[in-house]
């Protein structure tokens, strides 16, 4: 069980020591998805629904929900995060809505789990403000795109 990065020698749960690792410059873009029906994406563009600005709030959430991801994934480091990015484009072909977090740090270990929470919030608070109207809509597609820095460098989606 040595080989697990986030088990001891006796199998029990652990974080990661990376204080023996160089501080870098890091950074996470992670991508998601939510689909409703045709109105429901009409009424967010024309800000017409009753709880308010829905892509003002989610990107509020998805800033948020970053800068608090090690208090909600067991095991995730407590980050300095220097800059987090959230696009929001309204997709007619979906129809819907699709996200965009990208997350950067100076630290010693990666950010891959903030941009991961910050895409899956803003959805989840989307469908939050538009469920009064639609509760049909599905949150899809929630992925990593990309990291960069840190030991192992670049990755990015195929």
């Amino acid at each position: 069980m040595g080989d697990l990065s986030h088990l001891d020698a006796q199998g029990e749960a652990r974080m990661v020591d990376v204080s023996g690792k160089d501080v870098s410059s890091r950074s996470a873009r992670a991508s998601g998805a939510i689909r409703m029906e045709p109105q429901t994406l009409n009424a967010i563009r024309a800000n017409s629904l009753t709880k308010g600005d829905v892509l003002s709030v989610a990107r509020i959430a998805g800033i948020m929900a970053a800068k608090r991801t090690s208090e909600l994934i067991p095991l995730c480091h407590p980050l300095r995060i220097t800059d987090i990015q959230i696009e929001l484009v309204l997709d007619d072909a979906l129809p819907g809505v699709r996200v965009e977090a990208t997350v950067r740090t100076a630290a010693q270990t990666g950010v891959e789990m903030e941009a991961i929470t910050a895409a899956s919030v803003t959805l989840i608070t989307i469908y939050d403000m538009a469920k009064s109207i639609d509760r049909g809509m599905v949150i899809t597609d929630i992925c990593l795109e990309e990291k960069v820095g840190g030991k192992s460098g670049p990755w990015r989606r195929g």
